[in-house]
Protein backbone atom coordinates (compact mmCIF):
# COMPACT_ATOMS: atom_id res chain seq x y z
CA UNK A 1 0.00 0.00 0.00
CA UNK A 2 0.98 3.87 -0.13
CA UNK A 3 -0.50 6.43 1.43
CA UNK A 4 -0.35 9.74 0.06
CA UNK A 5 -1.38 13.04 1.77
CA UNK A 6 -4.80 14.50 0.69
CA UNK A 7 -4.79 18.18 -0.75
CA UNK A 8 -6.90 19.92 1.97
CA UNK A 9 -3.99 18.00 4.31
CA UNK A 10 -6.11 15.46 6.23
CA UNK A 11 -6.01 11.78 6.24
CA UNK A 12 -3.82 10.53 4.17
CA UNK A 13 -5.58 8.38 1.53
CA UNK A 14 -4.70 4.88 0.95
CA UNK A 15 -3.96 3.74 -2.86
CA UNK A 16 -4.49 -0.16 -2.93
CA UNK A 17 -2.27 -1.34 -5.72
CA UNK A 18 -3.37 -4.64 -8.07
CA UNK A 19 -1.33 -7.49 -8.51
CA UNK A 20 0.25 -7.41 -12.47
CA UNK A 21 -1.91 -10.34 -13.24
CA UNK A 22 -4.98 -9.01 -11.65
CA UNK A 23 -5.78 -7.32 -15.57
CA UNK A 24 -5.29 -11.40 -17.31
CA UNK A 25 -7.88 -12.45 -14.31
CA UNK A 26 -10.73 -9.97 -15.72
CA UNK A 27 -9.99 -10.88 -19.18
CA UNK A 28 -12.15 -13.71 -20.09
CA UNK A 29 -16.19 -12.82 -19.65
CA UNK A 30 -18.01 -15.03 -19.43
CA UNK A 31 -19.67 -16.44 -16.00
CA UNK A 32 -18.40 -20.22 -16.71
CA UNK A 33 -15.17 -19.37 -17.71
CA UNK A 34 -14.66 -16.88 -14.70
CA UNK A 35 -15.77 -19.75 -12.58
CA UNK A 36 -13.71 -22.40 -14.17
CA UNK A 37 -10.53 -19.69 -13.57
CA UNK A 38 -11.33 -19.39 -9.89
CA UNK A 39 -13.64 -16.35 -11.09
CA UNK A 40 -13.73 -13.42 -8.57
CA UNK A 41 -11.19 -11.39 -7.49
CA UNK A 42 -11.01 -10.02 -3.78
CA UNK A 43 -8.36 -6.76 -3.75
CA UNK A 44 -8.72 -6.20 -0.32
CA UNK A 45 -10.64 -8.15 3.13
CA UNK A 46 -10.42 -7.28 6.54
CA UNK A 47 -12.75 -7.88 9.45
CA UNK A 48 -15.03 -5.16 8.44
CA UNK A 49 -14.37 -4.64 4.72
CA UNK A 50 -14.65 -7.32 1.41
CA UNK A 51 -13.10 -5.09 -1.97
CA UNK A 52 -13.91 -7.26 -4.92
CA UNK A 53 -14.32 -7.41 -8.79
CA UNK A 54 -17.47 -8.24 -10.30
CA UNK A 55 -17.78 -9.80 -13.22
CA UNK A 56 -19.32 -8.48 -16.23
CA UNK A 57 -22.82 -10.44 -16.87
CA UNK A 58 -23.25 -11.52 -13.59
CA UNK A 59 -25.98 -10.33 -10.89
CA UNK A 60 -25.04 -8.82 -8.13
CA UNK A 61 -27.49 -10.66 -5.59
CA UNK A 62 -30.03 -13.48 -6.66
CA UNK A 63 -32.96 -12.52 -9.78
CA UNK A 64 -35.74 -14.44 -11.41
CA UNK A 65 -32.82 -15.60 -13.61
CA UNK A 66 -31.57 -18.16 -11.09
CA UNK A 67 -28.43 -17.26 -12.35
CA UNK A 68 -24.87 -17.67 -9.91
CA UNK A 69 -25.11 -14.63 -8.47
CA UNK A 70 -22.09 -12.58 -6.70
CA UNK A 71 -23.46 -12.09 -2.77
CA UNK A 72 -24.11 -16.08 -2.81
CA UNK A 73 -20.52 -16.64 -3.89
CA UNK A 74 -19.03 -14.42 -1.82
CA UNK A 75 -21.21 -15.64 1.14
CA UNK A 76 -19.73 -18.84 0.39
CA UNK A 77 -16.48 -18.37 0.28
CA UNK A 78 -17.06 -16.92 3.78
CA UNK A 79 -18.30 -19.77 4.97
CA UNK A 80 -15.88 -21.99 3.64
CA UNK A 81 -12.78 -19.71 4.36
CA UNK A 82 -13.72 -19.38 8.38
CA UNK A 83 -15.39 -22.65 8.91
CA UNK A 84 -18.89 -20.94 9.85
CA UNK A 85 -21.74 -22.94 10.64
CA UNK A 86 -24.58 -21.67 8.72
CA UNK A 87 -25.11 -18.75 6.40
CA UNK A 88 -22.39 -15.86 6.51
CA UNK A 89 -23.14 -11.63 6.86
CA UNK A 90 -22.29 -9.95 4.38
CA UNK A 91 -23.84 -6.70 3.95
CA UNK A 92 -25.16 -5.42 0.21
CA UNK A 93 -24.55 -1.52 0.53
CA UNK A 94 -24.41 -0.81 -3.30
CA UNK A 95 -24.75 -2.82 -6.85
CA UNK A 96 -23.74 -2.81 -10.02
CA UNK A 97 -26.33 -3.53 -12.56
CA UNK A 98 -25.98 -7.28 -14.12
CA UNK A 99 -24.06 -5.84 -17.25
CA UNK A 100 -21.81 -3.69 -15.68
CA UNK A 101 -18.41 -4.88 -13.89
CA UNK A 102 -15.44 -3.49 -11.66
CA UNK A 103 -15.01 -2.61 -7.68
CA UNK A 104 -17.27 -3.48 -5.29
CA UNK A 105 -17.21 -3.06 -1.88
CA UNK A 106 -19.77 -4.90 1.11
CA UNK A 107 -19.82 -4.84 4.29
CA UNK A 108 -18.41 -8.05 7.18
CA UNK A 109 -20.67 -6.42 10.12
CA UNK A 110 -23.73 -4.76 10.23
CA UNK A 111 -22.07 -1.53 11.89
CA UNK A 112 -19.63 -1.53 8.80
CA UNK A 113 -22.67 -1.73 6.57
CA UNK A 114 -24.44 1.21 8.71
CA UNK A 115 -21.64 3.27 8.40
CA UNK A 116 -20.37 2.92 4.64
CA UNK A 117 -24.81 3.80 3.77
CA UNK A 118 -24.50 6.81 5.74
CA UNK A 119 -21.73 7.55 3.15
CA UNK A 120 -23.20 6.72 0.29
CA UNK A 121 -26.50 8.40 1.56
CA UNK A 122 -24.41 11.79 1.91
CA UNK A 123 -24.11 13.82 -1.51
CA UNK A 124 -21.18 15.87 -0.45
CA UNK A 125 -19.09 12.81 1.72
CA UNK A 126 -16.43 10.26 1.09
CA UNK A 127 -17.90 7.67 -1.16
CA UNK A 128 -16.95 7.97 -4.28
CA UNK A 129 -17.95 5.56 -7.47
CA UNK A 130 -16.02 6.16 -10.50
CA UNK A 131 -16.92 4.61 -14.30
CA UNK A 132 -15.25 4.66 -17.11
CA UNK A 133 -17.37 3.88 -20.55
CA UNK A 134 -16.90 4.01 -23.86
CA UNK A 135 -19.47 5.65 -26.35
CA UNK A 136 -20.78 6.88 -29.53
CA UNK A 137 -19.41 9.70 -30.89
CA UNK A 138 -18.73 12.37 -27.88
CA UNK A 139 -21.46 13.36 -25.78
CA UNK A 140 -23.11 16.94 -26.21
CA UNK A 141 -22.25 18.29 -22.64
CA UNK A 142 -19.24 17.51 -20.54
CA UNK A 143 -19.12 18.32 -16.77
CA UNK A 144 -22.35 18.09 -13.89
CA UNK A 145 -25.24 16.63 -15.40
CA UNK A 146 -28.40 16.85 -14.28
CA UNK A 147 -31.39 14.85 -15.23
CA UNK A 148 -34.75 13.48 -14.11
CA UNK A 149 -35.45 9.81 -14.47
CA UNK A 150 -38.32 7.45 -14.32
CA UNK A 151 -38.43 3.74 -14.91
CA UNK A 152 -40.93 1.39 -16.14
CA UNK A 153 -40.57 -1.39 -13.76
CA UNK A 154 -42.58 -4.05 -15.75
CA UNK A 155 -40.19 -3.77 -18.94
CA UNK A 156 -37.12 -2.54 -16.73
CA UNK A 157 -36.33 0.18 -18.81
CA UNK A 158 -35.08 3.73 -17.78
CA UNK A 159 -36.41 7.06 -19.26
CA UNK A 160 -35.43 10.78 -18.71
CA UNK A 161 -38.47 12.83 -18.29
CA UNK A 162 -40.17 16.16 -16.83
CA UNK A 163 -39.21 17.04 -13.36
CA UNK A 164 -43.06 17.71 -12.55
CA UNK A 165 -44.09 14.04 -13.23
CA UNK A 166 -44.72 11.63 -10.30
CA UNK A 167 -42.23 9.45 -9.25
CA UNK A 168 -39.27 10.91 -11.19
CA UNK A 169 -35.80 10.85 -9.47
CA UNK A 170 -33.29 13.80 -9.67
CA UNK A 171 -30.15 12.04 -11.25
CA UNK A 172 -26.45 13.84 -11.00
CA UNK A 173 -23.23 13.00 -12.79
CA UNK A 174 -20.11 14.79 -13.60
CA UNK A 175 -18.85 13.59 -17.02
CA UNK A 176 -15.37 14.26 -18.31
CA UNK A 177 -13.89 13.07 -22.52
CA UNK A 178 -10.40 11.46 -21.73
CA UNK A 179 -9.81 10.48 -25.10
CA UNK A 180 -11.55 10.00 -28.70
CA UNK A 181 -10.58 8.04 -31.76
CA UNK A 182 -12.71 6.24 -34.96
CA UNK A 183 -16.02 7.43 -33.82
CA UNK A 184 -16.03 6.79 -30.14
CA UNK A 185 -14.99 8.45 -27.08
CA UNK A 186 -13.62 7.18 -23.35
CA UNK A 187 -15.58 9.16 -20.70
CA UNK A 188 -15.30 8.87 -17.10
CA UNK A 189 -18.38 9.04 -15.21
CA UNK A 190 -18.52 9.64 -11.58
CA UNK A 191 -22.28 9.22 -9.96
CA UNK A 192 -23.52 11.62 -7.56
CA UNK A 193 -26.70 9.90 -7.35
CA UNK A 194 -27.18 6.17 -7.70
CA UNK A 195 -30.06 5.72 -9.83
CA UNK A 196 -31.30 2.95 -11.78
CA UNK A 197 -29.56 2.12 -14.92
CA UNK A 198 -28.00 6.17 -14.20
CA UNK A 199 -25.56 5.91 -16.51
CA UNK A 200 -26.06 4.28 -19.49
CA UNK A 201 -29.82 6.19 -19.78
CA UNK A 202 -27.95 9.91 -19.40
CA UNK A 203 -24.84 9.17 -21.86
CA UNK A 204 -27.78 8.04 -24.07
CA UNK A 205 -29.76 11.68 -23.76
CA UNK A 206 -26.34 13.72 -24.32
CA UNK A 207 -26.71 11.69 -27.65
CA UNK A 208 -24.05 9.25 -26.83
CA UNK A 209 -24.92 6.04 -25.73
CA UNK A 210 -22.61 3.11 -24.65
CA UNK A 211 -21.33 1.12 -26.72
CA UNK A 212 -22.60 -2.33 -26.63
CA UNK A 213 -25.93 -1.41 -25.11
CA UNK A 214 -28.52 -2.98 -26.84
CA UNK A 215 -31.47 -1.51 -24.37
CA UNK A 216 -30.85 1.68 -25.05
CA UNK A 217 -28.64 2.79 -27.92
CA UNK A 218 -31.04 2.72 -30.67
CA UNK A 219 -29.57 3.40 -34.48
CA UNK A 220 -26.51 4.31 -32.80
CA UNK A 221 -25.30 1.24 -31.20
CA UNK A 222 -21.85 -0.09 -31.40
CA UNK A 223 -21.77 -3.49 -31.13
CA UNK A 224 -18.61 -5.30 -28.95
CA UNK A 225 -18.51 -8.08 -26.43
CA UNK A 226 -19.87 -6.61 -23.46
CA UNK A 227 -21.18 -3.31 -22.38
CA UNK A 228 -18.91 -0.62 -22.29
CA UNK A 229 -19.28 0.39 -18.87
CA UNK A 230 -16.48 -0.41 -16.14
CA UNK A 231 -16.99 0.32 -12.36
CA UNK A 232 -12.92 1.22 -12.38
CA UNK A 233 -12.17 3.73 -9.06
CA UNK A 234 -13.95 3.18 -5.63
CA UNK A 235 -12.89 5.70 -2.48
CA UNK A 236 -14.39 5.55 0.96
CA UNK A 237 -13.66 6.30 4.43
CA UNK A 238 -13.51 3.09 6.82
CA UNK A 239 -15.92 2.84 8.71
CA UNK A 240 -14.24 2.04 11.46
CA UNK A 241 -10.52 3.07 11.66
CA UNK A 242 -11.56 6.69 9.14
CA UNK A 243 -8.73 5.97 6.90
CA UNK A 244 -9.45 6.69 3.46
CA UNK A 245 -9.05 4.25 1.11
CA UNK A 246 -9.00 4.28 -2.89
CA UNK A 247 -9.46 1.04 -4.84
CA UNK A 248 -8.51 1.12 -8.58
CA UNK A 249 -8.44 -1.60 -11.51
CA UNK A 250 -8.11 -1.37 -15.41
CA UNK A 251 -11.13 -2.77 -18.08
CA UNK A 252 -10.86 -5.90 -19.57
CA UNK A 253 -8.86 -6.19 -22.37
CA UNK A 254 -11.03 -6.58 -25.47
CA UNK A 255 -12.76 -4.05 -27.28
CA UNK A 256 -13.32 -1.15 -27.11
CA UNK A 257 -11.31 -0.93 -24.36
CA UNK A 258 -8.27 -1.98 -26.35
CA UNK A 259 -9.11 1.14 -28.82
CA UNK A 260 -7.72 3.60 -25.91
CA UNK A 261 -4.31 3.85 -23.57
CA UNK A 262 -6.43 3.77 -20.72
CA UNK A 263 -3.37 3.16 -18.08
CA UNK A 264 -2.09 6.08 -19.32
CA UNK A 265 -5.52 7.86 -19.49
CA UNK A 266 -6.79 7.48 -16.04
CA UNK A 267 -5.52 7.70 -12.23
CA UNK A 268 -4.80 4.37 -12.34
CA UNK A 269 -1.88 2.70 -9.97
CA UNK A 270 1.02 1.26 -11.51
CA UNK A 271 0.33 -3.03 -9.99
CA UNK A 272 2.78 -4.74 -7.89
CA UNK A 273 2.99 -7.99 -6.22
CA UNK A 274 0.93 -8.29 -3.19
CA UNK A 275 -1.67 -10.91 -1.76
CA UNK A 276 -5.20 -11.89 -3.38
CA UNK A 277 -7.78 -14.28 -3.55
CA UNK A 278 -9.73 -15.69 -6.56
CA UNK A 279 -12.98 -17.46 -6.17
Amino acid sequence: MENEKTQNGGKPATKVKLRLDVKDVVRKRKIDEQNDEGGITILHEDNHLLVVLKPQNMPTQGDSSGDSDLLSELKKYLVEKYNKLGDAYLGLVHRLDRPTGGVMVFAKTSKAASRISSQIRDVDGEFEKTYLAVVSGRPSREGKIEHYLAKDEKANMVAVVPSSLEGAKKAEAEIKVLDETDGMSLVSVNLITGRSHQARVQLKSLGSPIVGDVKYAGDKLIKSPHLALWAYKLVLNHPVTGEKLKFLALPPAEFPWTEFDTENLIDIVRPQSGSHYKL
